[in-house]
């Protein structure tokens, strides 16, 4: 659980540098006003290099299945959602793993309890019987969130794809993406004061420039494209504003309430996976473990916290398009999971029903086990019962047999059994003064009173 915990610690400063990056470009949007647009365009080109990055393995082609979405759709917003939804049916397969191991270990939740109970304040042997536990049922205490991590890993590409549509949308290099910013800026447009979204905010500008941007000779061969981000009314490329006493109209309204909605579905998701997960945790008996399932509760409680606040985070800080696919995967997750949920309750209950009749047999055999208990102490009030222990009872044939057999010597040869009860000594009265000096007449034998006197008279 501890790197559950740390993974999604990571994942979050990840991103949040991501967003603090973006917030620290600003106040160079206006180097190119003033100029002539042709001018400005030519600048922007020479001045730009045309690199390449490993990244872009993964930017271009997230960038051409989104430019196929918007042209399928024509709605950006209708865009982001299916490219979420197809992000979800590729993962599919990696978060079927990651589901199936989150259930497990929820599962053995009861048995890892018992374990802390076992070992107390000894948190090493507990972490070594933990994770052997584990081992032998086949499950990764990392799977779970590791393979949830891809969906974050998956929106960093998508962030500068959707942050810089005029490379990535419309398949242009760095230099000639740079010329049209700079002659849609230096031709009067506002691109805001954030550097870093200037592509974006110059995409949706790109229709009413066309004609001049085909007459330039930097951007004469570029692919133009017109874009509009609306959907539902909102600015999906704008940056939402947690002012909301500052919000006009339905358009701002709007744009406040998606990283709002965002973060609420995220919190809802994971409570909704966590209660499911919670239903398979079951002992050994077969039945549900509530105190088990509450502990499990306690230990998800940070991540149940820090999920949502990310998720403000990020939407206040980039434009709303993320915070749309970030809906959408929580609105998929959600569905996802409890397909999942399904298909492997009933697997887990069938093992479940298993146990529970092994576990009414023996209560059954307990409860009559009790009950010829009752029984005996009924016919013996006071308690005094014979041992009847397999121990005993074994002794006690064994001295019936040996008795009876000292039984049989003795009616068969009599005459020995005289001898046996003889004394060792010869003497009744000292029958253990046997010894290797032992002489049966040196004590001689008592004689009667007044003996001696009459052989001292003689």
């Amino acid at each position: 659980m501890k790197k559950k915990i740390l993974i999604w610690v990571l994942a979050a400063v990840l991103v949040l540098s991501m967003a603090g990056c973006a917030a620290g470009a600003v106040s160079t949007t206006d180097k190119y006003v003033g100029m002539e647009p042709a001018a400005a365009a030519e600048t922007a080109a020479a001045e730009t290099k045309d690199t390449t990055g490993l990244s872009d393995l993964i930017r271009v082609p997230f960038g051409y299945l989104l430019d196929w979405l918007y042209t399928f759709t024509n709605n950006y917003g209708l865009a982001l959602i299916l490219f979420s939804l197809i992000i979800k049916l590729v993962l599919l397969p990696m978060s079927v793993k990651s589901k199936k191991s989150m259930l497990k270990m929820s599962r053995l939740s009861p048995q890892v309890k018992a374990l802390e109970a076992k070992y107390g304040d000894d948190k090493q042997k507990y972490q070594l019987a933990v994770q052997q536990m584990y081992k032998e049922e086949g499950v990764s205490m990392g799977g779970g969130c590791l393979w949830s991590f891809i969906p974050l890993i998956i929106l960093l590409p998508l962030y500068y794809v959707i942050r810089e549509p005029i490379t990535y949308m419309m398949h242009n290099s760095r230099s000639v993406s740079e010329a049209i910013v700079a002659f849609i800026q230096a031709s009067g447009e506002n691109l805001g004061k954030n550097s870093y979204y200037a592509q974006l905010a110059a995409a949706g500008h790109i229709g009413d420039y066309m004609d001049e941007l085909k007459a330039l000779a930097v951007t004469a061969n570029a692919n133009l494209q017109a874009m509009n981000f609306q959907f539902l009314g909102i600015d999906l490329a704008g940056i939402p504003t947690f002012r909301f006493w500052e919000c006009e109209g339905w358009g701002e309204i709007g744009l406040f309430l998606i990283p709002v909605v965002s973060a609420g579905l995220q919190a809802a998701s994971m409570w909704l996976s966590q209660k499911m997960n919670n239903q398979v945790a079951t002992n050994a008996d077969g039945e549900q473990d509530a105190d088990a399932a509450k502990a499990a509760n306690q230990t998800n409680a940070t991540m149940m916290l820090m999920m949502p606040i990310m998720s403000l985070w990020i939407g206040f800080s980039m434009p709303a398009a993320i915070s749309v696919y970030w809906i959408a995967q929580a609105v998929f997750g959600a569905v996802q999971d409890c397909i999942l949920t399904k298909h492997y309750r009933k697997v887990y209950d069938e093992e479940d029903a298993v146990k529970q009749e092994i576990a009414a047999k023996r209560r059954a055999e307990e409860a009559e086990k009790e009950r010829q208990r009752a029984l005996r102490r009924e016919k013996n009030p006071d308690g005094i019962t014979d041992n009847v222990s397999k121990k005993k009872v074994r002794q006690q044939e064994k001295e019936a047999a040996e008795k009876a057999a000292r039984a049989y010597e003795a009616k068969k040869n009599p005459v020995q059994e005289s001898e046996e009860k003889k004394p060792l000594s010869g003497d009744p009265e000292r029958p253990y003064s046997r010894g290797r000096a032992y002489d049966p007449s040196h004590y001689g034998r008592k004689r009667p009173a007044g003996s001696d006197a009459e052989q001292t008279e003689e």
